[in-house]
């Protein structure tokens, strides 16, 4: 329910910058406490955010509110205990990879996004490979767990003739919104909380620049700089 400026209290945030906050969350594992005191301290989630040295930040509580809020199915809880669950890296329509994350957020369990190689599993734990942009990173998880996948996790097997029938006669597991007791009002697009309105390739460019002057010169040239950025 979204507060009305004229009438007193504090304008509400955007619903976009809202999931930003769950996003930097999820992606750093961190506590609702802790996603406020580090957006307050590094100046890269503030740019992530679209924030300025001296715009509001969302406090914790505020943080759990939207989280419980958001739109989150109850099928895995209904199918019962598990130990992992894999999910694709993002559908191929809007991009936005939010399922996977969104669903460990829900369940209150760990999750890595992007994983190409499963190293092993271990006394409840899974070793796993992260793809990045420059590399991979090697990340231990305890179970259960979610992990959201590349296409470099596994080359498919030819399936055999026999494989081939007893696909066939394979019986999927569907549940509905009524099965799962979850509220058509909050389903598919009319109970989206994001809209995707362009994708796009972001340009990339550096610029080099020399302060010059005293210290205390150089630093207010420095926060000008990051101001404007920011």
């Amino acid at each position: 329910r979204r507060s009305d400026g004229g009438k007193g209290g504090r304008p509400p945030f955007d619903a976009v910058l809202l999931f930003k906050f769950l996003v930097l969350q999820a992606l750093y594992n961190l506590s609702d406490d802790q996603t406020e005191f580090q957006i307050c301290d590094r100046l890269s989630f503030m740019r992530f955010l679209g924030l300025g040295l001296h715009d509001r930040v969302l406090d914790a509580k505020t943080i759990w509110l939207f989280r419980e809020l958001l739109v989150r199915a109850k099928a895995i809880e209904k199918l019962g205990e598990f130990d992992l669950i894999i999910c694709g890296k993002q559908a191929i329509d809007g991009d936005t990879a939010q399922v996977g994350p969104g669903l460990a957020q829900r369940l209150d369990i760990p999750y890595v996004a992007y994983a190409r190689k499963i190293g092993g599993c271990v006394d409840g734990t899974i070793r796993l490979e992260r793809l990045m942009d420059d590399g991979y990173d090697e990340i231990e998880m305890a179970m259960p767990a979610l992990m959201t996948v590349v296409k470099e996790i596994n080359e498919p097997r030819v399936p055999s003739l026999k494989g081939k029938m007893k696909a066939r006669k394979m019986q999927a597991t569907v549940l509905t919104a009524a099965d799962i007791g979850a509220d058509p009002d909050q389903l598919g697009l009319q109970g989206s909380t994001t809209r995707v309105v362009r994708v796009f390739s972001p340009e990339f460019s550096a610029e080099k620049c020399m302060l010059t002057g005293t210290a205390d010169e150089m630093v207010d040239q420095l926060l000008n700089k990051l101001d404007k950025l920011l």
